[in-house]
């Protein structure tokens, strides 16, 4: 028996082309090959089906019953080959029951998250997604473990084999009760500085404020600290107390809290927000559905910084 594994698919399309052309010369015309190449090939066919496959007469290259017997499985198996290879199998999220996992950290959550499930709720009601809590630091463990095929990070730091697409950029804001705090807007910096402060940081130490206000010869009076962003407006309701965080959470907050936003009165500059991905787990469908989330925020980051 023949080592199929060791066989030469190229001898395939040999075979068919002269079943079909029933000629040395114009089967080596159509392949595109001189007919001595053709001719080795035919030996090498005859000898792994240990046959002679096909025999010269007036009439042509005339195939034995072996090579008769052989034409029909060879066509239909090169043509699965063929179609293996070419088709693509499209992503439809009207029928896709697909799960799509994105790592990003709670104030992204807060901002794009209900935009990316009512998006999905609307056009892909079978696809599913999962936040998972995820910074900069932690999106290349989550990458190589396979809990999220998506991460939208601020100024990430691209190791090989991730693929990046910024998406826009952010900035910071002030959250507060302006009420409460008895105050007029614009926020100024005696007022930011004389209100007692909210820190929301991982480490729930210090966070980019403080190194603001450090550079300026300033410092604020830290009243609490929290570790994420989302717990913040009970916290502020009805509170003379302030907190700076990313625009895009503050806004978002802001919109079911009843709070107010403003501009920092110290300059914290601004930075990039990307979407990351594995390139072999690619899906641009879902990953278009995230950046028109990230854009549909980003008017509200203008008039933010205008304001």
């Amino acid at each position: 028996m023949v080592d199929i594994s060791r066989l030469d698919l190229n001898l395939i399309t040999t075979f068919l082309a002269l079943w079909e052309e029933r000629s040395v010369s114009r089967a080596a015309k159509r392949l595109s090959l001189s007919q001595s190449a053709v001719s080795a090939s035919l030996a090498r066919l005859r000898e792994a089906a240990d046959d002679s496959l096909f025999v010269r007469t007036r009439g042509g290259m005339q195939p034995t019953l072996r090579a008769i017997a052989m034409a029909e499985p060879l066509r239909g198996g090169l043509t699965l080959i063929h179609t293996a290879f070419s088709t693509v199998t499209a992503f439809d999220p009207t029928t896709s029951r697909q799960h799509f996992s994105i790592g990003m950290s709670d104030d992204f959550q807060i901002a794009i998250g209900p935009l990316i499930a009512r998006r999905l709720a609307k056009e892909a009601s079978r696809v599913s997604v999962t936040f998972r809590q995820a910074n900069t630091h932690r999106v290349e463990a989550l990458f190589e473990t396979g809990e999220i095929d998506f991460a939208v990070v601020a100024q990430p730091n691209v190791r090989s084999g991730l693929q990046l697409q910024e998406i826009g950029r952010s900035g910071y804001a002030c959250l507060l009760d302006p009420v409460a705090c008895d105050l007029t807007l614009p926020l100024t910096l005696t007022d930011y500085l004389s209100l007692p402060h909210l820190l929301v940081s991982f480490s729930g130490r210090e966070g980019i404020v403080d190194q603001a206000l450090k550079d300026l010869g300033h410092s604020r009076r830290v009243q609490s600290a929290l570790t994420n962003f989302s717990a913040l407006p009970p916290f502020l309701i009805g509170t003379r107390a302030v907190a700076t965080l990313p625009i895009h959470a503050a806004q978002s907050l802001a919109a079911v809290s009843g709070l107010t936003v403003c501009a920092a009165p110290i300059d914290l500059g601004n930075y990039s927000v990307s979407i990351l991905w594995q390139r072999a787990a690619d899906n641009p469908w879902m990953r278009q559905v995230i950046s028109d989330a990230f854009l549909a925020i980003s008017p509200d980051l203008e008039a933010i910084y205008s304001g």
